[in-house]
């Protein structure tokens, strides 16, 4: 087959409306191929491509603000230790140290009580108050929301 031959099957092919073609002549195979044509088309809702995307939690450079009064709970002389941020919940600096704090801590304003982790950073939290430790809220590694209530301070 001759070059001129095989251009001139190109040119047919490609003004015509076939697609695929397979051409044989003293031995020799010849196989076109238009190239797919790329439509675009808008895709009904439904069929949408579904992108996801995990988006890490944002965390504030500064310190906590702490309120000037301690926030009151439903039982009289208690306070609620809030988490200030979404993070893990650690209740001590490592598996193998013990607990920052238990039932029955007597903890200080500046008593590091747990530790809330959120992108790879740990942030100590302090109790705020002083008191008595009586309700622990959250467990270890569980996934804490801002303001959720950690520990209950007896004043």
């Amino acid at each position: 087959m001759k070059f001129e031959e095989i251009k001139e099957l190109v040119k047919l092919i490609n003004e015509s409306n076939i697609n695929e073609m397979k051409f044989e002549k003293d031995g020799t195979v010849l196989s076109l191929k238009k190239a797919a044509e790329v439509q675009h088309q808008a895709l009904p809702v439904s069929q949408q491509p579904v992108i996801e995307r995990q988006v890490a939690p944002v965390v504030a450079a500064q310190a906590p603000i702490i309120e000037a009064e301690p926030k009151q709970s439903i039982e009289e002389n208690t306070y609620v230790i809030k988490a200030p941020m979404v993070g893990t919940f650690y209740r001590s600096p490592s598996p193998e140290q013990p607990s920052y704090v238990d039932l029955g801590s007597k903890i200080q304003p500046n008593t590091t009580v747990c530790l809330l982790e959120a992108m790879k950073l740990f942030n100590e939290i302090e109790a705020e108050v002083s008191g008595e430790i009586i309700e622990i809220h959250v467990q270890a590694g569980q996934l804490v929301e801002f303001g959720q209530p950690l520990f209950t301070v007896k004043l």
